[in-house]
């Protein structure tokens, strides 16, 4: 018995059976068969979307960025913390705002100086890129894995596994998620360091990452388990249990190969909407704080200069639309890679 997954090649892509249609001409005989897999067939389709191409180019662009800002920042030559308006005279007026015109972009600072303190912009960003993505990319993780183990367990165990599973993931689907995000944050910092300490950036990181974790799996899960609910009644799967097929192999060979499609999708979907929850904890004040580079920080601090000074919001502001939408162009484009039947 054949899978979905498996025949999701069939008809695609095959040559033709015609000898008279062999490269060589009639005569020739037959031409050769070469049989693609269905992840060879996905790859040929998104290759021929150049939408999905160039937002695949501009995502890796800015995780090559954040795994090499320091190289980067030893190439350039300054860090994302140095004073340099406040070591070096002639850059920053009484006021405290870059002398020189568009923020102070010039040879030396490519993207300008911050306003009050004068570090580099262009490092700030650099290293806000890595702190943004290194918080998201972790819970993404995270979160993808406890959606196929809880999503796949309910949906293939059924009865009161999936019932009492199901209702746990419309318990925490009940919470309102951005104010959950804001109020369980502060929380979860407190138990580990006293209010009258400063928190550590390493706990404020992991908490972040932990907070989304917790709030952030159930859509997956939930998606998940509708699909093996649909799955597990197929003929496939049934053959498989008839020959004998533990849970754990039919899960694993015949489940989760034809769950892929789901799972990448969402996958790209919560990764930007992880960058854009992390900003804006960071920019409301309870999630990464100074001196840590980081997104939503530079947002908020741009918010105070924007009136004398909208250069310093610009490039953050422009990276992270960049950045979110390319991957949401990118998600589309995996999802029609999975299944030609989508149109745009």
């Amino acid at each position: 018995m054949t899978s979905p997954s498996q025949a999701a090649a069939a008809g695609v892509d095959a040559p033709s059976l015609d000898p008279g249609l062999a490269p060589g001409g009639p005569g020739e005989g037959p031409a050769k068969l070469e049989g693609r897999s269905p992840g060879q067939i996905m790859w040929r389709r998104f290759k021929r979307d150049r939408t999905g191409v160039a937002s695949a180019f501009i995502v890796i662009f800015f995780f090559i960025v954040a795994l090499g800002a320091p190289l980067i920042s030893k190439m350039y030559g300054k860090n994302p913390t140095t004073t340099y308006g406040l070591d070096q005279p002639g850059l920053l007026n009484q006021f405290g705002y870059p002398i020189k015109a568009n923020g102070g972009i010039d040879s030396d600072f490519w993207f300008g100086i911050e306003p009050t303190l004068g570090r580099d912009v262009f490092m700030q960003l650099v290293y806000g890129i890595r702190t943004s993505l290194l918080i998201a990319v972790a819970a993404t993780i995270l979160c993808v894995g406890t959606g196929i183990l809880i999503g796949v367990t309910a949906g293939y165990l059924g009865g009161r596994a999936d019932y009492f599973l199901g209702r746990f993931i419309d318990l925490l689907l009940a919470f309102p998620a951005q104010l959950s995000f804001v109020a369980f944050t502060p929380v979860v910092y407190s138990l580990f360091v006293s209010p009258d300490k400063e928190t550590p950036t390493y706990l404020r990181v992991v908490t972040l990452i932990v907070v989304l974790w917790i709030l952030g799996w159930m859509g997956l899960a939930r998606l998940l388990r509708g699909q093996v609910l649909s799955l597990r009644e197929r003929e496939f799967v049934e053959a498989a249990r008839v020959t004998g097929a533990s849970p754990w192999r039919i899960i694993r060979q015949e489940l989760i190969p034809n769950l892929w499609t789901p799972i990448l999708i969402q996958s790209t979907l919560m990764l930007p909407s992880f960058v854009t929850i992390e900003a804006g904890l960071s920019f409301i004040g309870v999630g990464i704080l100074e001196p840590t580079p980081d997104w939503g920080r530079m947002f908020a601090n741009g918010a105070q200069y924007y009136v004398s000074d909208l250069t310093y919001l610009f490039f953050p502001g422009i990276a992270m639309i960049v950045f979110v939408v390319a991957f949401n162009l990118l998600g589309d484009s995996v999802r029609d890679a999975f299944d030609p039947r989508t149109k745009h």
